[in-house]
């Protein structure tokens, strides 16, 4: 229930429209530019998964929903506290147990309930000759249509309901894969229990009476129903909280935008229907932002995030600490560092020019000559800056004109959004970005040098805003074993900059991954690029320590050099400076 975007993304989107909003509106934010089409032969139709009138905006390919869209659309995703999967004809949901061992948490999806309808053949043709489709969605949840079948799902992130609607009067199966041990209905006939053996309690509240049939040992049927159905687990099948399930059963949510309105504040506004107040469930880093909403406390789902706990209210307030976005360090960088500073920065502009075609690799290479010129203008080593200047807008341009030769981003009209070239044609290239995978890492290096050659040459930032605002608005790590713990937490960390102070401000929760990851350095082949974002953290604690590890290193990550990592020690506000 989190929002797709890195930290090192948003930072580089928050300097980019920071730099670009210095510069006349000379275009309209609103008249973005498009960069050439490009016709993939890899990406799936997505007439297949969408109703028609999607089709004509971008469509979402980094989605909490994105499993109903790949391949066959077959697999499960986790909606909290739910997983849910769906079929042609069916949608499945699970309350996943967990299993860990040292190296991981997992969850298992088991088909605890599944409900299907009987077919009607007349509206089978509208559902994009597809039993399933999805027919809306907003940023915290998506709506599943099955046309022939006359059922709806609203599926929320956070409900502890699921929610269907029946059109018309239609036989609604509910099935488990376990055995059904006991049901049965209140005097109102709009409430009903279900009992199964594996320790599980559901209740189910319809919008009208029914009658709720026992079909067979593990089937019920709610025979010519229409109107809604809602479904909830009972947590640990404990009594006390079904009075709260009944309670807010009649409010559902239909949509739910994640929306900024306020500085340092992120707002969930949910679109209820029914009567009454709306119950949704929250995760622990939730609960810490939280600022307006009811908190029901007894209310408890566990899931892979921790306790979910009950909220009341259709908008949340989430509210985060006030912390100042600035190109250079808080603190500042003492003077006496300036002079091993310069040192580094001479070595590091001798570099060789930038060769490879990979925009991952080639962005990375960017982001770093952008942080020596931040760092240039910090250590009061201006002299430099042109000769930066120069090497960012002759590195960045061929990605924004189209001269690149190899490779190049590329506009795919299927889904509404980049690929690359190479991308275009291969899945496995570019680290899939041609099936928009890892979009905001390899985009948010070059949003980053954007953003700060825009800085320093305003008419450069002038002239390519159009196509810096395309790159902005665009969405599984494949090359890590599970031992190479360096780079799980290299990745959460790079690339360095001085929002890194703001995010891993917790000296205690630095010094417990530093010394989690220090064991796997150890290991054979382990490349220096990787040991220095470990020792950065190190020197958050022990600037000495990590200090006299990072001058010992004999390389550094694409995107970070010598001088960046000197300017991060000698940034630190530590008392052995």
């Amino acid at each position: 229930m989190a929002t797709n975007l890195t930290s090192s993304f948003t930072f580089a989107l928050i300097l980019c429209v920071s730099a670009l909003s210095l510069i006349p509106h000379t275009t309209s934010l609103s008249s973005s530019f498009q960069f050439p089409p490009t016709q993939s032969t890899i990406l799936p139709d997505p007439s297949s998964f969408f109703f028609a009138n999607l089709l004509s905006t971008p469509l979402p390919t980094n989605s909490f929903f994105q499993n109903f869209a790949l391949n066959n659309g077959d697999k499960p995703e986790y909606f909290h506290p739910y997983s849910i999967n769906s079929s042609s004809t069916s949608l499945s949901f699970s309350y996943p147990s967990l299993s860990s061992t040292s190296a991981f948490i997992s969850q298992t999806f088991v088909p605890d309930l599944t409900i299907s309808a009987s077919q009607t053949s007349a509206n089978l043709a509208t559902a994009n000759n597809s039993g399933r489709v999805i027919s809306a969605f907003t940023d915290l949840s998506v709506t599943l249509d099955f046309p022939s079948s006359n059922l709806r799902f609203f599926l929320a992130r956070g409900s502890p309901y699921v929610t269907c609607n029946v059109s018309s009067p239609t036989a609604v199966s509910i099935s488990t894969i376990h055995a059904i041990l006991e049901s049965y209905s209140s005097n109102s006939k709009t409430k009903f229990t279900v009992q199964l053996n594996n320790n599980q309690t559901w209740v189910m509240y319809t919008s009208s009476p029914a009658n709720l049939i026992r079909r067979s040992p593990s089937t019920l049927t709610f025979d010519g129903y229409s109107g809604n159905i809602r479904i909830a687990l009972v947590p640990g099948s404990d009594p006390k909280y079904v009075a709260i399930l009944d309670r807010f059963s009649s409010a559902y949510p239909i949509s739910g935008e994640a929306v900024f309105t306020k500085p340092f504040t992120l707002e969930y506004k949910w679109e209820k229907y029914g009567r009454g107040d709306l119950l949704m469930l929250a995760h622990p880093l939730h609960l810490q932002l939280l600022s307006n909403a009811t908190v029901l406390e007894d209310l408890k789902y566990k899931s892979i995030d921790g306790d979910l706990v009950g909220i009341v209210g259709d908008l949340w307030e989430l509210k985060s600490h006030n912390i100042s976005v600035t190109w250079h360090s808080i603190g500042g960088v003492k003077q006496a560092s300036y002079t091993e500073i310069v040192s580094a920065h001479v070595k590091a502009l001798s570099s060789t020019p930038i060769t490879t075609e990979s925009p991952y690799f080639y962005g990375k290479l960017v982001a770093r000559a952008a942080r020596l010129a931040l760092i240039a203008e910090e250590v009061n080593c201006l002299d430099v800056v042109p000769a930066i200047r120069k090497y960012l807008a002759d590195a960045i341009e061929p990605w924004l004109d189209g001269t690149l030769s190899g490779n190049g981003f590329l506009y795919d009209p299927k889904w509404g959004g980049l690929v690359t070239q190479q991308g275009s044609t291969d899945r496995g290239a570019d680290f899939g970005f041609g099936v928009y995978n890892d979009h905001h890492y390899h985009l948010g290096y070059f949003v980053y040098g954007i953003s700060v050659l825009a800085k320093i040459d305003r008419a450069w930032g002038s002239k390519y805003k159009p196509q810096a605002y395309s790159l902005a608005r665009d969405s599984g790590l494949w090359f890590a074993p599970p031992e190479a713990k360096e780079i799980r937490l290299g990745i959460q960390l790079l690339p360095i900059s001085p929002v890194t102070e703001i995010l891993f401000s917790d000296d205690g929760f630095a010094k417990e991954i530093v010394e989690w990851a220090l064991p796997a350095l150890s290991r054979e082949g382990v490349e220096e690029g990787w040991k220095g974002f470990v020792y950065a953290l190190q020197g958050i604690y022990d600037k000495d320590g990590a200090s006299e590890k990072i001058k010992s290193l004999k390389g550094f990550d694409d995107g970070n050099s010598l001088s960046n990592l000197l300017w991060w020690i000698h940034s630190r506000n530590l008392g052995s400076q």
